[in-house]
């Protein structure tokens, strides 16, 4: 039985995500965010950690998609905890895994709305 982990409702989706979206690549940023980096980011208020350090196998739910946690970067888990940011690379095999990071694979590329649940569980 899978066990929510670390959660978070989209408050604001920047507006240059879209093609950052098609090309698998999903960042999360906790409010408050830099305007820059506000601009491709999925923004939500989450700063806590998780219930325990995720890792591989673990899943995330965004943008309505499930997706399996393959690689996790050694700085993710603090990252989110601190910043509530991660870069989520979705059914980027090829991607090198940065330390702030997270690969992640699913059947479907998400969809973020404003007001949709980022949730992630672990067993």
């Amino acid at each position: 039985m899978a066990n929510e982990l670390w959660s978070a409702t989209i408050d604001r989706i920047g507006e240059f995500t879209d093609e950052m979206f098609d090309g698998g690549v999903f960042i999360l940023f906790g409010d408050p965010v830099p305007d820059a980096l506000g601009e491709v980011s999925i923004v939500h208020h989450t700063r806590q950690a998780a219930a325990r350090e995720i890792r591989v196998g673990d899943t995330i739910e965004l943008g309505g998609v499930i997706l399996t946690l393959d690689e996790v970067g050694e700085r993710a888990n603090l990252n989110l905890t601190d910043l509530g940011h991660a870069v989520i690379y979705v059914n980027s095999p090829e991607q090198p895994l940065l330390p702030g990071a997270v690969k992640a694979t699913g059947q479907a590329r998400p969809h973020p709305t404003v007001g949709s649940p980022i949730v992630i569980q672990g067993e």
